[in-house]
């Protein structure tokens, strides 16, 4: 290689050495480090390539960093700060990986890996070699199999049953579950979808054993269990539960949504119903559970084979990403570390006085500005979202913001960069310290310093 190419080649930074400048740090700060990291060495390996090319581009690190910015803020997927106080914000991503899944899911991206290679054998393996095993420790279950999302775990998991057997195969559910999922999925379209004949059983408010009973007939092959995660009804109530249903001699399939493996406030929990005799038991993975978006089903081997055979199965699959972070965070669980490394876990479980002390120091860091603004703390509300406990609550504290109009500061904020989703509320501007992630304080700084000019 020429000389000249050569020191040029030598003279590139490393990725450690951009991102401890200050003006790395910054980016870091801006839109995460591992986004950051990530768009800084693409921006090198192309620097690298032009220079091999016979290019002399000028070099330095402050301007591989305006390029990595450029790069970054050019992304419609973007950072986004969630002030909002909505933990699992459906709208915002859900739940925020952890450290060690995203760490994983960069190898995972920019490396090869063991995807569907036994490297002992040295031979084809299977993409769930992995997380099956941590499934079904954590689960108790005989077999697991990870899907892309929970709508699909739930459909395979309905036309895998239904397909065994000839005659019209019915599927039996109660009137008080056929519920709309999110993107406007209605229950009743689902079960359509997997080939089953929908037999609707009670009422909207009142279902009992006896309906289930009474609805059961040769062609019934199972019965669907709905937890009802995005509303509630309250009253003259009445429903069966997974324990009452499971001795009638049919399998269950128990969607108990949003994947909670410890205890959060009355949401039903994964294990409860595998406990309770479900033959197949469904749950998300970007929700309470704190991981990837992912639909998993854990249950009866001979069920959950009869779905890893099914065609649909093909077309639902996980990919490496959403594999390599879900990994991690079931790691987590084993190792008891959930509730410190998760932050989904965190901020639903985190004290009121953490929350307090979060809005308080960014009420001081805005009041330093001198902006001209009326800052002060206040108590607000919580809560965790995604479909899970539409009535939970949870107490947290906010910075309000005043002595401008509201709705006009919060568009501001939102056209920053990264965007500040905050809400406003009795004509100020509320910052929700409990979805406030490290880091955050100083886009939010930033961001009303924008928008104030």
């Amino acid at each position: 290689m020429e000389t000249g190419k050569s020191e040029r080649l030598r003279s590139l930074p490393a990725v450690d050495a951009v991102m401890r400048d200050q003006a790395g740090a910054a980016l870091a700060d801006r839109h995460g480090r591992a986004a950051a990291t990530s768009a800084v060495r693409g921006v090198l390996e192309d620097l690298r390539a032009r220079i091999s090319a016979g290019e002399e581009p000028a070099v330095t690190e402050s301007g591989v960093v305006a390029l990595a910015s450029k790069l970054l803020s050019g992304r419609s997927l973007r950072r986004v700060v969630n002030a909002t106080g909505v933990v699992l914000h459906t709208n915002l991503g859900r739940s925020v990986l952890s450290e060690a899944a995203v760490a994983a899911v960069v190898e995972a991206a920019t490396r090869y890996s063991n995807l569907e290679y036994d490297v002992a054998l040295g031979k084809r393996g299977s993409r769930y070699d992995r997380a099956v095993p941590l499934l079904t420790e954590l689960t108790g279950t005989e077999d697991a199999l990870v899907v892309n999302n929970c709508a699909g775990a739930t459909l395979l998991a309905l036309a895998a049953v239904v397909g065994e057997g000839g005659g019209e195969p019915e599927v039996i559910v109660s009137r008080g579950q056929l519920i709309e999922i999110g993107g406007g999925f209605r229950i009743p379209e689902v079960l359509a979808l997997s080939g089953a004949r929908l037999r609707e059983v009670g009422t909207t408010n009142r279902t009992r054993l006896s309906d289930y009973e009474e609805a059961i007939n040769e062609n019934t092959r199972a019965i669907l269990w709905v937890h009802p995660s995005n509303f509630e009804i309250q009253g003259f109530t009445e429903s069966v539960g997974v324990a009452e249903l499971a001795p009638l001699g049919l399998p269950v399939i128990a969607d108990v949504g949003s994947g909670a493996l410890i205890p959060f406030g009355d949401e039903p929990l994964v294990g409860d119903a595998v406990k309770d005799g479900a033959a197949l038991t469904i749950f998300s993975g970007d929700k309470l559970l704190g991981g990837p978006q992912a639909g998993i089903v854990v249950g009866d081997s001979s069920l959950v084979s009869a779905m890893r055979r099914h065609p649909l199965a093909r077309a639902l699959r996980a990919d490496k990403l959403c594999l390599a972070a879900l990994e991690a965070t079931l790691t987590s669980y084993l190792e008891d570390t959930a509730t410190q490394e998760l932050p989904t876990l965190r901020m639903l479980r985190a004290p009121e006085y953490e929350a307090r002390g979060v809005a308080e120091g960014l009420a001081l860091a805005l009041s330093r500005e001198d902006f001209g603004l009326e800052v002060d703390v206040a108590p607000s509300v919580a809560r965790s979202g995604g479909g899970t406990l539409p009535l939970y609550e949870i107490p947290s504290f906010a910075v309000r913001l005043g002595g401008v109009e509201a709705k006009t500061l919060a568009e501001k904020m939102r056209a920053s960069d990264p965007p500040v989703v905050g809400r406003v509320h009795e004509g100020r501007v509320w910052l929700d310290a409990r979805t406030l992630l490290p880091g955050d304080e100083e886009a939010v700084v930033a961001a009303v310093r924008g928008a104030l000019g």
